[in-house]
C-alpha cells in the first residue's frame, strides 16, 4: 500500500460545496437576464416578418387590384393563385421569396377581410398556438 504523504493537499468537501454553490448562483443569474431577451426577440422577429408580408401584400393588391382571398392565404404571395383574372399581371418571381414561420415553428395566418374594418391581418397565435393569451403566448397581427 501507498503510504499518504502529509504534505499532501487537496479539496475538502467543503470547498467544493462552496464552488459548487458558486456556479449555481453565477447559472441563475445568465439564465434569468438572458430568458427575457429571448422573448423580446421573438417579438422583434415577429414585427418584422408580419411588416415584410404586409408590404408584400399591398404590393400583390397593385398589381392585381385585390388583396388574395382567405382561401388564396399568403401562398399567393409565392405561387400565382389559379383564381386569378389577369394572370399576366402577377409579378414574376411572386411577392416574396419564400414564406417563414414564426419563431415556434408554425405559418403565420391570414384572414381577408381583417378585424376592424382592416383590409386584411396576418397574424400568428404567440408560443401556445392558440387563440389570446398573455406575454410570449399573446397573439401579434397587424391590428395591433
Amino acid at each position: 500500500m501507498p503510504k499518504r504523504n502529509d504534505g499532501e493537499e487537496g479539496f475538502t468537501l467543503v470547498e467544493l460545496m462552496v464552488v459548487i454553490v458558486i456556479i449555481g448562483l453565477l447559472a441563475t443569474i445568465v439564465v434569468v437576464n438572458v430568458l427575457p431577451s429571448l422573448d423580446r426577440a421573438n417579438d422583434t422577429r415577429v414585427r418584422s416578418d408580419i411588416q415584410t408580408l404586409e408590404s408584400a401584400l399591398e404590393m400583390y393588391r397593385l398589381d392585381n387590384l385585390t388583396y388574395p382571398s382567405t382561401t388564396e392565404g399568403l401562398q399567393a404571395l409565392t405561387t400565382p393563385p389559379p383564381t386569378l383574372s389577369q394572370p399576366a399581371r402577377y409579378r414574376p418571381g411572386g411577392y416574396v421569396r419564400r414564406l417563414e414561420e414564426d419563431p415556434w415553428g408554425r405559418p403565420y395566418l391570414y384572414s381577408q377581410p381583417g378585424r376592424n374594418g382592416r383590409p386584411f391581418d396576418v397574424f400568428t397565435l404567440g408560443a401556445d398556438g392558440a387563440e389570446g393569451g398573455e406575454g410570449e403566448n399573446a397573439d401579434i397581427g397587424t391590428w395591433q
